[in-house]
């Protein structure tokens, strides 16, 4: 470690601090420093690629993290402090021998990352969302809040968009399932994805919009962008924003839906809510706005429901019987997901929101996953339990 802080002293004295090096430029310098300490003491060969990698990270980007998020199998990393760095590969979260520096190392990383997105973050603001140029989702929390060290947990997404064919080879969805969804987001139907945190809502969700036709005028609205809609060129795409020490306002989730109902949407697509703005996406939908789509997150379809009603509460104090009125007549469909004990994430549930019925909304399943214990094998599948029972809108677009 001294060894290398020591070269990177020297790189750094050599460097035009007054101009923007090139990135050739410190690669070269460096080349030239290990080269002068091996000779001094010899560094295998292997060493010298890894110490250049890293000396460059340090300098030019972001450290031990430049490495991390260059790595396409990595899917989430998670900092707990200067010496303790997890990632998650396939599902499965490994620890690594890594390590910071030191504390302020990995606080330089922090405000360099936060500093790009035009959000700050310190002791009196400790937490914060943000964003990476790659796409990447940031979630920052410093001390006194976080007692361990300084926490960056970042979610790494696919530089191309999983398509519902790749999510049919995962075996994650059927066929059958795809292709019914398929001409439901065709017909204009409101249909809302829940589940539990890691079981794919954002993936699906992005997957579902490439059935919405390429002629219609699409709004997303997100806390932070993470939809990739690809070859849709009236594309609108919405991104929340915090206060921040410069006094610009705040615009919510809520904010974005008002004002997209006066840009003339085809769809909304929501990425997620998460509290009163619920209100809004259902006034949205219960008011000539069909085809919105949606995630949230809950255990099943029934609790999705319930955190609905709740969410509707945060913002506006109304009887519940009226909320769940709203919420049947909203939403048509509901797509439950969840993430199986192997990590692989499978859509467990498709049911259609029959109506409000004896005080209660009631669910209509059509497709639940089911697994089937048979001696030593164990067989997994999709088991179709119930048909359509509202087809006004297949019937409407000719697609039945």
């Amino acid at each position: 470690m001294e060894k290398k802080e020591e070269m990177k002293e020297r790189v750094l004295e050599q460097l035009d601090m007054s101009k923007e090096a090139a990135d050739d430029e410190i690669k070269e310098v460096i080349d030239q420093q290990i080269s002068y300490h091996s000779k001094q003491c010899f560094i295998p060969m292997e060493e010298r690629h890894q110490l250049a990698k890293e000396l460059f990270f340090d300098i030019r980007k972001l450290g031990i993290l430049s490495d991390l998020l260059e790595d396409d199998s990595i899917t989430e990393i998670m900092i707990n402090g200067e010496e303790n760095i997890f990632v998650e590969r396939a599902g499965k979260i490994e620890q690594l021998n890594q390590k910071f520096a030191s504390r302020e190392k990995l606080l330089d990383v922090i405000q360099q990352i936060v500093a790009e997105c035009n959000r700050v973050v310190n002791e009196s603001s400790p937490i914060v969302d943000a964003r990476l140029q790659s796409g990447a989702r940031v979630n920052v929390i410093l001390p006194p809040v976080a007692l361990n060290g300084p926490i960056l947990t970042i979610r790494r997404f696919a530089d191309t968009a999983i398509t519902m064919e790749t999510l049919i080879s995962w075996k994650s969805i059927s066929r059958e399932m795809a292709e019914f969804l398929k001409k439901l987001v065709q017909a204009k139907y409101n249909i809302f994805i829940s589940g539990g945190t890691g079981s794919g809502k954002t993936t699906f969700l992005n997957a579902l919009t490439a059935f919405i036709p390429k002629t219609e005028r699409i709004i997303t609205i997100e806390d932070s962008a993470e939809l990739q809609i690809q070859g849709v060129a009236n594309l609108v795409r919405l991104e929340t924003r915090n206060a921040n020490v410069e006094g610009c306002v705040p615009v919510t989730i809520r904010d974005l839906i008002r004002a997209s109902l006066r840009q003339r949407p085809d769809r909304i697509v929501i990425g997620e809510v998460r509290g009163e703005e619920c209100i809004d996406l259902l006034s949205a939908m219960n008011t000539g706005h069909d085809g919105s789509l949606s995630t949230g997150h809950a255990n099943s379809s029934k609790d999705m429901l319930s955190r609905l009603e709740t969410m509707v509460l945060m913002g506006m104090d109304i009887p519940v019987a009226a909320i769940e009125k709203q919420i049947a007549s909203a939403i048509d469909i509901f797509v439950h997901l969840g993430r199986m004990q192997d990590k692989s994430r499978k859509v467990l549930e498709i049911s259609e929101v029959k109506g409000y019925e004896n005080g209660q909304i009631v669910l209509n399943p059509i497709y639940q996953y089911t697994e089937k214990e048979e001696k030593v094998e164990k067989d997994a599948t999709w088991v179709k339990v119930g048909q359509l029972i509202h087809q006004e809108k297949l019937k409407l677009q000719g697609i039945i």
